[in-house]
């Protein structure tokens, strides 16, 4: 029984000949091996869960697919949980992941301010690793340097030549959309323009919410001249708006924004975006986790990571070349 038990888990070397044998035995047998069984002698299922927002974000699917690729090398299976950025699914998602025994999730968390689903976790001692909404140091968590990238935006279209610059945020309440906030008024602080609410529409949870934000902007009497976008679907929304209004790129309004995504190469002019480095922080992540499921109690980490800046049309300067 030992040595077949050597030849399933790997974990002694066994002679060819002989293993060749049990192989074969375990063939003609029709064997396979109890998973359940297995994970409950060793308190560990050699599986994690990724709860995160699909459905309303296609933005996580590149985490998702840096998360699986890491984690297949590391022989751990990856169950993949739609969030929908609801409180209530999330806590749901995250109790049947940890019923089922997972070692540890990834969690992109929900705005919900009793942070329920966190408070979860915390309370059970689940290994988890916060990824893109960063909450808490008690958690390790990656993302990005949202404020620092945000004045790089501004920055850049500054440079641009643009003195009336509005923002058209991301989902509210996130921590990624306030962190964003809070750097792009610290950026129009630093280049002295002038912070005019009336130009700042700090959250807007879809694409159509996103568009009315960007018509009523279009509306003002002294309209901005530039328009940055705290996410993809924000992006996507003032660009419905800027045809809507019969504007053009960039000669009436520049548009630079969040996420490089499928699309943003496609648009006429082609968008001036901040590229988030997905694969490594999913990369990140399952590497994160992996380390805090062998140990529950050591130091937590926070990673923050640099996006890219990539000049296209959309500014109005020449686009420099891309790599």
């Amino acid at each position: 029984m030992s040595t077949v038990s050597h030849v399933v888990n790997r974990t002694r070397h066994v002679n060819a000949d002989t293993a060749a044998a049990v192989r074969e035995a375990i063939s003609a047998l029709g064997f396979m091996p109890n998973a359940v069984a297995r994970s409950l002698k060793r308190s560990a299922t050699n599986s994690v869960g990724i709860a995160v927002s699909i459905s309303t974000n296609s933005y996580f699917m590149d985490i998702v697919r840096a998360v699986e690729t890491a984690c297949s090398e590391l022989g751990q299976m990856v169950f993949l949980a739609d969030t929908r950025d609801d409180p209530e699914i999330e806590l749901e998602v995250v109790r049947e992941l940890h019923q089922r025994r997972v070692d540890g999730i990834i969690l992109a968390p929900s705005a919900d301010p009793e942070r329920l689903a966190v408070r979860y976790l915390a309370e059970h001692r689940v290994p988890c690793v916060l990824v893109d909404r960063l909450l808490d140091e008690d958690f390790d968590q990656v993302g990005i340097t949202n404020a620092q990238s945000m004045g790089q935006l501004v920055e850049h279209l500054v440079s641009c030549g643009h003195r009336r610059i509005a923002l058209v945020a991301g989902q509210p309440d996130f921590a990624t959309t306030q962190e964003r906030v809070m750097g792009f008024r610290a950026a129009l602080a630093r280049f002295h323009l002038v912070q005019d609410d009336h130009l700042i529409f700090p959250g807007n949870a879809t694409v159509e919410a996103a568009r009315d934000a960007a018509l009523k902007l279009f509306a003002l009497k002294d309209r901005p001249t530039a328009i940055a976008t705290g996410n993809n679907l924000a992006t996507i929304g003032v660009m419905q708006a800027i045809r809507a209004a019969g504007l053009r790129v960039p000669k009436d309004v520049a548009i630079a924004g969040f996420d490089d995504f499928e699309w943003a190469d496609c648009f006429e002019p082609r968008l001036t975006v901040l590229a988030q480095p997905c694969a490594e922080i999913g990369r990140n992540a399952a590497m994160l986790l992996s380390n805090r499921i062998k140990n529950i109690d050591s130091e937590r980490t926070t990673v923050r990571l640099e996006p890219k800046l990539i000049v296209r049309d959309s500014c109005g300067v020449k686009p420099v070349k891309e790599g």
